[in-house]
């Protein structure tokens, strides 16, 4: 089964291309089926980059699904085009009332600042506090990973003098969670960020199971034990030239930065870059459609259950 977009998103002909099966709303009316309600708060600058990713990702799946794409604010990103948050966009106030079974919190370029100095750190608490209510499952990457376990369970990140950049062997930590199926025993992913939470602050909180580390990383995927809770520090939905583009970015501003870990043959910045991540990152979002979305979500979301873990796990902090 396709995930279903409007028509007219960019995105759509990109996925085409690729051979990726979408299904336009029209059709997708037709059939007597509940789809999955999937909502992508995109706080990415580059709006259009970061949803063709996830989107691949969430196509290669049986289940039907409606995306809604989700800001946080009015506020005018940087290298998107108004038109596109005017068409394809809704505020996080339009959809607060709505339920859903699966959200996507995405990464944002706000590594440096403290969370209470992000200008949308206040709707930011709101949003994650309205997603106990109102989703069955929500997935949150890299800095929103970091972001929510502090809000949940006040353990806030360090940040490392040298960024951490690059794509890492992780092994798996607990290969009997549904999370984890069809994995093989060590897998890579890519990484970009400065935070750091420590492994032994995710193992101290009895609410989360630590489901894949690496020596160099740290924690890589973390669960609630209810499902209803995902974090994930790197970026499986990376494009395989999304490293080198970042590499060229910092570059040109004379930033000095490192060449991306295991990403070039040798370190060599003329070579090809190696892709070895995707096949992981497709098997871990379609085990999260599956079986923490799909086999665990009512049928009639008004039947959501409010999640009193993670709020009652921060309290006793």
């Amino acid at each position: 089964m396709p995930i279903r977009i409007p028509s007219e998103l960019p995105a759509q002909g990109i996925l085409h291309e690729e051979n990726i099966f979408v299904m336009e709303t029209e059709r997708a009316s037709s059939q007597d089926i509940r789809p999955l309600e999937v909502g992508i708060l995109n706080l990415m600058p580059n709006k259009i980059e970061t949803e063709v990713q996830i989107l691949r990702l969430l196509s290669n799946t049986p289940l039907q699904i409606n995306i809604d794409l989700i800001r946080i604010d009015n506020q005018a990103p940087k290298n998107t085009p108004k038109a596109h948050m005017d068409n394809f966009y809704r505020t996080f106030d339009e959809v607060a009332t709505k339920r859903y079974d699966g959200l996507i919190v995405t990464g944002a370029p706000l590594a440096l600042l403290e969370y209470e100095q992000v200008k949308y750190w206040d709707k930011m608490t709101v949003v994650m506090d309205w997603a106990r209510r109102h989703v069955q499952s929500t997935m949150f990457l890299c800095w929103a990973a970091h972001a929510a376990i502090y809000h949940f369970y006040g353990k806030n990140r360090l940040l490392r003098e040298n960024k951490i950049v690059g794509v890492f062997p992780h092994l798996v930590q607990d290969e009997k969670n549904e999370l984890m199926r069809g994995f093989d025993p060590t897998f890579n992913a890519p990484h970009s960020r400065y935070g750091e939470i420590p492994l032994v602050d995710y193992q101290s909180i009895d609410e989360l199971n630590v489901l894949a580390s690496s020596e160099k990383t740290g924690a890589y995927l973390v669960s609630s034990k209810d499902k209803r809770l995902v974090f994930i520090t790197g970026h499986p939905e990376y494009d395989p030239d999304t490293l080198e583009q970042e590499y060229i970015r910092d570059s040109k501003a004379g930033l000095n930065p490192a060449v991306p870990e295991n990403y070039y043959p040798e370190d060599d910045v003329e070579k090809p870059a190696m892709v070895t991540w995707r096949s992981h990152g497709n098997l871990l979002f379609n085990n999260w459609l599956n079986y923490y979305v799909y086999q665990t979500t009512p049928f009639d979301l008004t039947n959501l259950t409010t999640q009193d873990t993670a709020r009652t796990q921060r309290d006793k902090n």
